[in-house]
C-alpha cells in the first residue's frame, strides 16, 4: 500500500522539512525579480539572463563561493532536505551586488514583464509540482530557485511567439498609417552609427522638407510600430527608421512592413559578435535592409561595405560615402580639423568645424540621404555650420569644478573608443588626463583581446585610468598595466573618484557606460 505523497519525506526531517521547501520557494520572489529584469534589459532575448547569471557568479571570489555554497546545499538536500536552506539563502540574496530592483536600469513593471513573470512562474511551479509528485520537494525546490535565469530564458522562449501574436495588430496599424501617409522611408541600420546617422539625417533634412525620425534607440519591430503610429503625422514628407538587428531576419520582417526607399548602412563592427558568430554574418544580417531599396547609401571606409557596394551596383543606385576617399560619391574629409565636404565631386562646404562627437562617415552618409532628397547644397552647407553635438558622444563640457569632461558614455566599439582617445589627447589639459571607463561589450571572441588593446592605447594619453565594474576588469588591467589602474565597483564610485582627485587643469573621458545589470 503506498504513503501518500505529503508522506513520502522521511519522518525524521518533520515539518523543517517543509520549511526548506517554504524557504526555497519564498527565495524565487527576489531571484525572479533579480532575472527578469536581467531579461528586460537584454530585450527579453531568451539565453541572455543564464548568460549574465554564469558572468555574476564567477565575477568575484564572494560570488564564486556564494554559487558553491548553493550548488552544495542542493546536492545535500537530497539526503538531507534542511541543506535547501542554504540553496533558498543563496538564490534569495544571490549574486552579490546585482540588486533586485536596479539602480541605473531598474526593473519596470510593463505589461510585457508581467506576461513573462507569469509563463515564469508557471514553469517554477511545475517543477515545484514535479518535485512534490517524485517524492524529493527540497531538492526540486532548491533547484527551482537557483536554476531561476535558466527558467526566465525558457519563459521567453515560451512568451515570443505570443508577443508576436500581441504585436501584430500595432504593426498592422503602422502599415496602414505608413500607408496613408505616404513618406519617404529612410532604413538606418549598421554595428554602430545608427542613431547618430539618423539624427544627422533629420536635421539635414528638417530645413527642407516635413521630417520624422524614430526616438533615441527605437530600432525593434515593436519601437518601430510605436514610432509610427504615435508619432507619423499627416503631411510627414520623410520618415527615418532606425533598424537594429540581434538576427537573421528581423531587420527583413520590419522591412516587410516598413520597406525603405533609401537603404543606409553605417559600418560593420564586431558588436554583437557573441549573438552573431562572425562579421560576415553580421553583414548579411544587416543587409537586409538593402533588398526593397532603390538606393543603398554605404560607408565604403569599412572594406566589408566596399565589398557590399560592388555587388550591389549592378541591381540597385549605391552611394558609396568615405572620410578619406576624395573620390566618393560624398566625402567629409579633413576631420577632425576643418572638414571639407564634397558631392560627385563638387565642393559643397569647406572649413567646417565639426561638432564635438559627430564622425566624419556618419555625417557623410546623412549627407547622401539629404541629396537623394533634394535638399540643395547650400541648405546642407548652411545646417552643417549650426548642427548640434551627438548627445553623450564625445561631448566635451567643463564641469563647475574647472574639469575637462569628455562624454563618450553612449559608444561601446573600438573605433569610437580610439577616436575618444584622439579627444582625450587634444583637450585642453595643463595637468592629468584621465580616462574612466568599463570597457566595451558584446564582441564576442574579441572583447578581451579588444579592450586590453583599447587600455593599451590609453597608456599613451592619460595618467590615470580608472575600470569600473569586473565585466573587461582583467583584459583593461593587464592592457593599461603601465598606468597601474585603479578599480571600482561602479559609475557612482568612478565619479566620487574623479571629483576627489581631479580639479581644473584636468581632462576625464568617461568611455561607454554598462548598465548596473553587468557586473
Amino acid at each position: 500500500m503506498s504513503l501518500p505523497v505529503a508522506t513520502v519525506w522521511d519522518a525524521s526531517s518533520g515539518a523543517l522539512a517543509w520549511v526548506a521547501y517554504a524557504a526555497c520557494t519564498l527565495a524565487l520572489l527576489p531571484a525572479g525579480a533579480r532575472w527578469l529584469r536581467v531579461a528586460q534589459r537584454e530585450h527579453y532575448l531568451a539565453g541572455s539572463a543564464t548568460r549574465f547569471a554564469l558572468r555574476w557568479w564567477a565575477s568575484e571570489p564572494g560570488n564564486i563561493a556564494l554559487a558553491f555554497v548553493g550548488v552544495a546545499g542542493l546536492a545535500l538536500s537530497f539526503a538531507w532536505p534542511l541543506a535547501a536552506l542554504a540553496a533558498a539563502t543563496v538564490a534569495a540574496v544571490g549574486p552579490w551586488r546585482l540588486s533586485v530592483r536596479g539602480r541605473t536600469s531598474p526593473l519596470v513593471w510593463t505589461r510585457r514583464l508581467r506576461t513573462l513573470a507569469a509563463v515564469w512562474g508557471l514553469a517554477e511551479v511545475v517543477v515545484l509540482v514535479a518535485g512534490v509528485l517524485a517524492g524529493l520537494p527540497a531538492p526540486f525546490a532548491a533547484a527551482a530557485a537557483l536554476l531561476a535565469p535558466v527558467l526566465v530564458d525558457l519563459a521567453c522562449a515560451l512568451a515570443a511567439p505570443l508577443e508576436r501574436r500581441l504585436a501584430a495588430p500595432f504593426v498592422e496599424r503602422a502599415q496602414q498609417r505608413l500607408a496613408r501617409v505616404a513618406p519617404t522611408i529612410i532604413g538606418i541600420t549598421g554595428s554602430y552609427g545608427k542613431t547618430s546617422t539618423k539624427n544627422h539625417v533629420a536635421y539635414l533634412v528638417a530645413g527642407t522638407k516635413a521630417v520624422v525620425a524614430t526616438p533615441r534607440s527605437y530600432n525593434n519591430m515593436a519601437g518601430l510600430a510605436r514610432s509610427v503610429n504615435e508619432q507619423l503625422a499627416e503631411g510627414t514628407e520623410v520618415f527615418v527608421a532606425e533598424m537594429g538587428t540581434y538576427g537573421p531576419g528581423e531587420i527583413a520582417a520590419m522591412c516587410a512592413w516598413c520597406p525603405p526607399e533609401i537603404a543606409v548602412l553605417t559600418t560593420i563592427g564586431p558588436v554583437h559578435l557573441e549573438r552573431m558568430g562572425s562579421l560576415d554574418k553580421i553583414l548579411e544580417n544587416k543587409a537586409e535592409i538593402t533588398e526593397s531599396a532603390s538606393t543603398v547609401v554605404l560607408n565604403v571606409d569599412d572594406e566589408r561595405l566596399a565589398r557590399l557596394a560592388e555587388r550591389l551596383a549592378p541591381t540597385v543606385r549605391v552611394l558609396r560615402c568615405s572620410a578619406v576617399d576624395a573620390g566618393a560619391d560624398v566625402a567629409v574629409l579633413g576631420a577632425p580639423g576643418p572638414a571639407t565636404v564634397v558631392v560627385n565631386g563638387r565642393m559643397v562646404a569647406a572649413g567646417i568645424e565639426l561638432a564635438s562627437g559627430v564622425q566624419p562617415t556618419n555625417l557623410a552618409c546623412a549627407i547622401a540621404v539629404g541629396t537623394v532628397l533634394g535638399v540643395p547644397d547650400e541648405a546642407i552647407a548652411a545646417r552643417l555650420r549650426t548642427m548640434e553635438p551627438v548627445a553623450n558622444r564625445q561631448n566635451v563640457v567643463v564641469a563647475p569644478s574647472g574639469i575637462l569632461v569628455i562624454d563618450d558614455t553612449f559608444n561601446a566599439n573600438p573605433a569610437g573608443a580610439a577616436a575618444a582617445l584622439v579627444a582625450l589627447a587634444a583637450a585642453d589639459a595643463t595637468r592629468r588626463r584621465v580616462v574612466v571607463t568599463p570597457g566595451m561589450v558584446e564582441l564576442g571572441r574579441e572583447q578581451a583581446r579588444a579592450n586590453a588593446a583599447f587600455a593599451t592605447a590609453a597608456t599613451g594619453v592619460a595618467t590615470d585610468l580608472v575600470v569600473v565594474g569586473r565585466t573587461n576588469r582583467r583584459a583593461l588591467l593587464r592592457g593599461g598595466a603601465a598606468l597601474a589602474p585603479i578599480t571600482v565597483n561602479n559609475r557612482h564610485e568612478a565619479v566620487q573618484w574623479v571629483r576627489t582627485h581631479l580639479g581644473i587643469g584636468d581632462a576625464v573621458l568617461y568611455e561607454n557606460d554598462l548598465p548596473d545589470h553587468y557586473p
